[in-house]
């Protein structure tokens, strides 16, 4: 079994990375990009498990004057006149904290503060934390005889964890404006603030007082600041990507193909790069091994709420096209799941057309999607028992092999486990959890595809077969039959050479259960 490379996941301290053997993609041509700028504050939103933290740690060394962690690096092998002075740098981490009470922030806020006060020698007047912290910033600033930089990591995580507590989230809300207000009015300090997160809020915002604010988050001169680009990929994961095809026992191009499919498909701006998740890459690398690893970090309950809320059509939000503006706000009082889903890594930019201008969004790969709609699931049908991995296989082999009646006993089985009382309310949740069960077991599911004709309500693709299936909610399966053949659903497939299989099938809101189906096979070409 291949050794595998040094790979420092989760560490996030830029130092301990460069002391150790841990392998570094080079991301410090961005911090040169920042100095020579002409802008003071700057916002930058990625999804979590990005780099976000690692490359703030990095800005700290840099205006810190550590020169030896950046040799061989970008930063330190182009001529360009640093002259690595060190810098006061006051970086305020708010990820250390859940924010589940309101006192959390104030207590994250006064240890940082106290060490601070020490540190620049401050005579502490005032109990406001903002207060104080403008005190810090003049300190420094007078002390050192440099101005300032100050670096936020997850400025939002108080907001993010209280988007559905109105009360709890405008506590948080107003302190961290009253906190930020300081860029601002100490600005004669300050020679950088840079802020990251996951969000940016369009309403009640924490930056109300910062309207010179340059956000990085859709920029394409920054777009890929953080992940893994095929360049990168391929420049400094080289040889763990071969050990990772020596383990898994197939070529080199393989085992890059694999890792392309899973983690790959992130895109941040309208000419970015294709971007790799970078934590999910760097696992993968070190237990050489194929996994959900991002996905197992945890998922955002409130885009399924979001979602629910709505009665979406989950298929058109797994594919779907909107302006701009739409990406770059969320509104608590409204929040839209695009947002919601972009924002927090779920969907990205697949295309941009400028005319519109309008962006294409798409979920980024297979990781990504497999866990969606594991996690969507229980929000549209509750079982009694999780489908366990022998239904779904089940299912997968019926249909791959021809086999639909086998495949929708087990498909009968599954929806007699739903809860009686919960869930399945109406046809829309009805044809999404369909859909969700269908598209989960991994084979190429379309929801509401157009024909001349109509919409098939759900039409699944192998190589060797196709399954044209009517739902009713509330009717008849001889109902959902006749409507397949009436509107020559099939029809389109006639001449491919593939078996085509008509299914009609109801639901009662009744039993919560599928009470009947049946099924006509069609001639093709190939027949």
């Amino acid at each position: 079994m291949p050794q595998p490379l040094g790979y420092a996941i989760g560490q996030q301290d830029f130092k301990m990375l460069r002391e150790g053997t841990a392998v570094y993609v080079d991301k410090t041509r961005y911090i040169r990009m920042l100095v020579d700028s002409d802008s003071k504050f700057y916002f930058l939103a990625r999804p979590r498990r990005f780099g976000k933290s690692l490359f703030l740690s990095a800005l700290r060394y840099f205006f810190e004057g550590r020169r030896e962690l950046f040799k061989g690096l970008y930063v330190d092998t182009v001529d360009w006149g640093w002259q690595w002075e060190k810098y006061p740098v006051l970086r305020l981490d708010l990820n250390t904290d859940r924010y589940a009470d309101t006192g959390q922030m104030e207590g994250v806020l006064d240890r940082l503060l106290r060490d601070w006060e020490e540190e620049y020698g401050v005579n502490v007047k005032d109990t406001d934390h903002a207060q104080r912290f403008a005190s810090v910033i003049a300190a420094a600033h007078e002390r050192t005889g440099l101005p300032v930089i100050i670096l936020v990591d997850e400025y939002d995580k108080p907001l993010v964890g209280n988007l559905n507590d109105p009360e709890k989230f405008e506590h948080y809300r107003s302190r961290l404006a009253s906190l930020y207000s300081n860029f601002k009015s100490g600005a004669e300090h300050i020679r950088m603030v840079f802020l990251t997160g996951v969000s940016r809020f369009s309403k009640l915002s924490v930056f109300s007082d910062l309207n010179n604010i340059r956000d990085l988050t859709l920029d394409n001169a920054y777009a890929d600041i953080c992940g893994i680009t095929e360049k990168e990929l391929e420049q400094d994961l080289g040889p763990g990507i071969a050990d990772l095809a020596e383990e898994l026992g197939v070529s080199y191009e393989e085992a890059r193909r694999e890792l392309k499919k899973s983690y790959d498909g992130y895109r941040f701006a309208e000419n970015g790069s294709d971007i790799y998740n970078p934590w999910s890459v760097l696992n993968a690398l070190a237990s050489l091994k194929i996994d959900t690893y991002w996905a197992d970090t945890g998922m955002p309950t409130i885009i399924a709420e979001a979602l629910k809320r709505i009665n979406a059509n989950l298929e058109e939000y797994f594919d779907i096209y909107c302006s701009p503006k739409d990406l770059k706000g969320l509104d608590l009082l409204n929040p839209d799941p695009v947002a919601l889903m972009y924002q927090t890594g779920y969907l990205t930019i697949k295309d941009y057309d400028p005319y519109g201008p309008e962006y294409h969004l798409g979920i980024p790969n297979r990781e990504v999607r497999e866990a969606l709609l594991s996690f969507l699931v229980p929000y549209y049908v509750t079982a009694r028992e999780v489908p366990s991995n022998r239904v779904l296989t089940t299912i997968n082999r019926s249909l791959r092999l021809g086999d639909p009646q086998k495949a929708m006993e087990a498909i009968r089985r599954y929806f007699a486990g739903v809860d009686y009382s919960l869930r399945m309310e109406n046809e829309n949740n009805f044809h999404n959890a369909f859909f969700l069960l269908m598209d989960l077991i991994g084979l190429k599911t379309e929801a509401e595809s157009h024909t001349s004709d109509g919409r098939i309500d759900i039409l699944i693709q192998t190589a060797r077969y196709v399954y044209v299936i009517e739902l009713k909610y509330d009717g008849t399966a001889e109902e959902a039959l006749r409507q397949t053949e009436e509107k020559e659903y099939s029809l389109r497939f006639q001449a491919e050479g593939r078996k085509v299989f008509r299914i009609g099938a109801s639901f009662s809101s009744k039993t919560r259960r599928i009470d009947d189906w049946l099924i006509a096979e069609d001639e093709t070409a190939g027949s």
